[in-house]
């Protein structure tokens, strides 16, 4: 193997490591402020809050017509900056 060769692969493989990271939990006092929002906001149930990539993640949040949302939010403020239909 050439060393261009190995140093591209050693990058590549630097990158795929950090792309693998688990999803974090958020902490107790943080989890209860994001569900007090999402229930403020109308959302009536939801199936995993956590943190990935610096911003809140909440899957499957059902809001109060029935409709299904992936969101996004910012972890200083809680406000949606994203809102994605299921």
């Amino acid at each position: 193997m050439r060393p261009t060769s190995t140093v591209l692969a050693l990058v590549l493989a630097a990158g795929l490591s950090g792309a693998a990271r688990a999803d974090e939990k958020l902490p107790p006092d943080q989890q209860a402020k994001v569900e007090a929002m999402l229930k403020q906001e109308g959302f009536t149930q939801w199936k995993e809050i956590e943190l990935d990539d610096g911003m809140i993640e909440v899957d499957d949040a059902v809001d109060g017509f029935g409709k299904q949302f992936d969101l996004k939010l910012d972890p200083k403020t809680l406000a949606i900056v994203k809102r994605k239909a299921e």
